[in-house]
């Protein structure tokens, strides 16, 4: 029988996309002739994932999951919005956000790690999902956020399912006491952000090349004013203020009231606001443009 190497799986793997132990199987089920294992692949379906893998996925879900001081969420994407209403994606995407609690919010780890109730990683089940589904699916991103005391509240705006829907957010807050309050405060900053979309939590975090760029596009605006440059100067201050109140969440006015800035509802509350995220599902992704009537009838055609 021929020796099935680490370097005979690894190139398997990369010209079936399937998962390791599958190919490590299908090498001793054909005997280490490769293009035999390609094949066996082939036949149980486990190839499939290696042909999709190019196909844009900009649907799916994002999800996540508490523990004590902790909260994690995750976007795994898929092709369409139909995949995201079956129950076994719905319970992967539940799995991988609980999984990110202990591992961490790096993908590869936790593409890596061994998927809940099962010897195998979580890219392999990520693979044979995809080969019985029949759509590219990707875990695209994660993040983690804890506390030393408080709580690490999460929002999900028009959930599928409790932990799941297409826009998530965690909120980061510190106190040592009062910790039910804490966590409804937190869930309605969690709507303040699903709502305003801010980019930093304070004015020091906002990135500066970003600030750069508005200040450039302000000067050239004020210039045409004919106003002195000192002036000028006075205005850019003036509308950077306003700029701030649009981008940093301390400094945004609470959508609650539509008077009060988060920062003084935060303070009254006891709490400090420490960090925050927000994922909605296929933000930044380049959808492919679709002309559904040109696939029905390319469809009918075939």
């Amino acid at each position: 029988m021929a020796e099935i190497t680490a370097a005979m799986v690894r190139e398997l793997r990369e010209k079936t996309g399937a998962g390791m132990m599958d190919c490590k199987k299908a090498l001793v089920e054909a005997e280490g002739d490769m293009e035999a294992a390609i094949d066996w692949l082939r036949k149980k379906g486990l190839s499939a994932a290696a042909k999709k893998s190019g196909r844009v996925a900009a649907e799916g879900l994002v999800g996540v999951a508490s523990g004590p001081n902790v909260a994690a969420m995750v976007e795994v994407n898929a092709e369409t919005d139909f995949v995201a209403r079956n129950e076994t994606f719905q319970n992967f995407v539940s799995e991988v956000a609980g999984l990110a609690l202990s591992v961490g919010e790096d993908v590869e780890a936790l593409k890596a790690a061994t998927y809940p109730g099962t010897s195998h990683s979580t890219q392999e089940e990520l693979t044979r999902m995809i080969a019985t589904i029949g759509e590219n699916m990707t875990i695209r991103r994660a993040r983690v956020l804890r506390v030393p005391s408080g709580t690490v509240a999460t929002y999900m705006h028009n959930a599928v399912k409790p932990g799941l829907g297409k826009i998530g957010v965690l909120v980061a807050l510190e106190a040592s006491s009062e910790i039910e309050a804490l966590e409804t405060l937190g869930r309605q900053i969690g709507m303040h952000v699903a709502a305003t979309r801010p980019e930093a939590l304070e004015v020091d975090a906002v990135d500066p090349s970003a600030l750069e760029r508005e200040k450039a596009v302000l000067r050239e605006q004020a210039a045409t004013s004919g106003k002195k440059p000192e002036i000028i100067e006075k205005m850019i201050e003036g509308r950077i203020r306003k700029y701030y109140e649009e981008v940093v969440l301390l400094e945004q006015v609470w959508v609650h009231d539509g008077e009060s800035r988060v920062r003084q509802v935060v303070q009254k509350a006891g709490g400090k606001l420490t960090g925050f995220a927000r994922f909605q599902l296929g933000e930044g992704i380049e959808k492919a443009a679709s002309d559904f009537a040109a696939e029905v009838a390319a469809a009918a055609k075939g």
